[in-house]
């Protein structure tokens, strides 16, 4: 018995090791959807549930972490414009099959609340050169958000 209570406080310790190795790649993935999110001018909350899931479902993160994480980026939203600075931090970081999944992420974040605008197209263009990634694969990614979104309805 007093193994088992020891391997779990050793798991526990060992998942917030975890946690903190990873917690600036969860930063750099946060920040980028949330700007996606906020680009047509408002997050709205839809959007910022979907945020927060995509967190958890990409790094198998539990939802008070992936709060705590939303919340610090946008505290940080103001002080970083650019998405150089998150494509870069994800090009060092995440592998092409990462990145792609990264993509269809943006794109269910766009395509949550129903509507894509300009600036939500501008952005996924953008987003897919600076990641290096191919029209096909953005393409396919765009359709998995839909089909991934339509089986949430």
């Amino acid at each position: 018995m007093l193994d088992s209570f020891l391997n779990i406080l050793k798991n526990n310790k060992s998942n917030q090791v975890d946690i903190e190795s990873n917690q600036e790649d969860i930063l750099y993935v946060g920040g980028i959807l949330l700007e996606a999110a906020a680009i047509d001018g408002q997050i709205d909350d839809t959007e910022l549930n979907k945020v927060k899931s995509s967190l958890v479902n990409f790094f198998q993160i539990n939802e008070e972490t992936s709060n705590n994480l939303v919340e610090q980026c946008l505290s940080k939203e103001v002080e970083i414009n650019s998405f150089h600075y998150f494509t870069s931090k994800i090009n060092k970081e995440f592998n092409y099959e990462k990145k792609i999944k990264i993509v269809e992420m943006l794109w269910e974040i766009i395509l949550v609340d129903g509507k894509i605008h300009d600036f939500e197209s501008s952005l996924i263009t953008r987003v897919c050169g600076l990641l290096y990634l191919s029209g096909v694969d953005c393409g396919n990614a765009k359709k998995r958000a839909e089909n991934n979104l339509e089986q949430l309805k």
